[in-house]
């Protein structure tokens, strides 16, 4: 069944056990709970200055910047972003998205995995 949701009507993860991140917001927009069996849509609202954790996982994704601007770290350097950018991170590569003066805010698709 088709269905809309809208950002406003759903609640931000509670980030408070994770480590070295700044000022980042994230609100589960569309996960397996909504019915999605392949992948979940996730909106990232990040403060300016903000970044989120140096981290590394066993998928890839895909991010859209939507709103702002600021860089993605990897490990082979820094790439900057800017409204309606589109990133490709590999699994397995180490990475962190870092906001600018402005903040930045963008919408990232993962495989749900178990």
């Amino acid at each position: 069944m088709i269905f809309v949701k809208h950002e406003k009507d759903v609640q931000p993860a509670d980030l408070s056990a994770e480590h070295d991140l700044k000022g980042v917001e994230l609100r589960p927009l569309i996960t397996e709970k909504d019915g999605a069996r392949h992948f979940a849509m996730r909106l990232f609202r990040l403060e300016p200055g903000g970044y989120t954790p140096f981290h590394v996982h066993g998928w890839e994704h895909e991010v859209f910047v939507i709103e702002g601007e600021g860089q993605v770290i990897g490990e082979k350097g820094n790439q900057p972003l800017e409204v309606g950018a589109a990133v490709y991170v590999p699994a397995e590569e180490r990475h962190r998205f870092q906001a600018g003066e402005s903040g930045l805010a963008f919408l990232c698709c993962i495989p749900n995995v178990p």
